[in-house]
């Protein structure tokens, strides 16, 4: 198993047993080469506490399964958190925390959060997302329809970060018809970094990732498992799921503009016209 680790794709970051803060995966954008993504998950048990400081960054909890108290400088939430397996398919709640704050997460049960971070500009307070406040949207149909989860979409308030969370069937295919948002060239395409935390159900299973750019010079197709991130630095990023098992991942999207304007490939984007509802 070690051997087959050290031979995985550097898009791929895989998950791991929890070290003593709980953090089981961790992206830094010196880790991964870029400017501005950073993601974590935190697997706590019930009762621990992880309090950290965000600096430079703006944070965005979301309680993937569990419940648990979170607090900043000046609010605190309890005891939110309603699924204990993201794929219940129910919205999760989320919290927002600017830059140059604290934050502190309080374990009611046993939970999973992530923490999604990109730069901030102290533009916003600390706030809440429930699931109410979660856009919920099916897009695509045939073997391309998926759930969508919007959490922090570019119509709600932040600095730099886009988070959403993706539910695909078995046998379906997502992020398709290929797309990538790897150049400053708006209003037709944004430049953002992005990682796809992946889970699958039943946990034995696994996906299929593709990340390629219009020249091959990045041409990686990568079997993902559960708990595993994948890093898209630039390029088209498709997934696909095997009969028999569900995919989830989340997305945390960060760039120099906060806008998701995307280019599909020319070569693919004549399928969207077969879907057309």
């Amino acid at each position: 198993m070690e051997r087959w680790r050290k031979a995985m794709s550097k898009l791929v970051v895989p998950s791991r047993h929890p070290d003593e803060t709980g953090n089981v995966v961790r992206v830094t954008p010196e880790s991964a080469g870029w400017e501005y993504v950073g993601f974590e998950v935190y697997a706590l048990h019930t009762g621990q506490t992880l309090r950290k400081e965000t600096g430079e960054q703006e944070v965005c909890i979301v309680l993937l399964q569990g419940r648990a108290t979170v607090s900043s400088k000046h609010c605190k939430w309890d005891d939110i958190g309603q699924r204990m397996n993201v794929f219940e398919k129910t919205p999760p709640y989320a919290v927002y925390i600017p830059d140059h704050d604290v934050y502190e997460i309080e374990a009611v049960t046993d939970v999973q959060c992530a923490i999604c971070a990109a730069p901030g500009k102290g533009n916003h307070e600390a706030r809440l997302i429930a699931p109410d406040d979660v856009g919920v949207e099916i897009r695509g149909a045939g073997n391309i329809e998926r759930r969508i989860h919007n959490i922090l979409p570019e119509q709600q308030p932040a600095d730099s970060l886009l988070v959403v969370e993706v539910f695909t069937p078995d046998g379906h295919w997502s992020s398709y018809p290929p797309h990538k948002h790897d150049r400053e060239n708006l209003p037709h395409e944004s430049y953002l970094e992005e990682t796809y935390y992946h889970k699958v159900h039943p946990v034995g299973g696994f996906v299929v990732q593709r990340v390629y750019t219009d020249d091959r010079s990045l041409d990686e197709t990568m079997v993902v498992n559960d708990g595993d991130v994948v890093l898209v630095p630039k390029g088209y990023h498709p997934v696909s799921v095997p009969p028999g098992y569900e995919g989830y991942y989340l997305n945390v999207m960060a760039g120099p503009v906060r806008t998701w304007k995307f280019h599909n490939d020319p070569d693919h984007a004549w399928i969207m016209e077969t879907f057309q509802k």
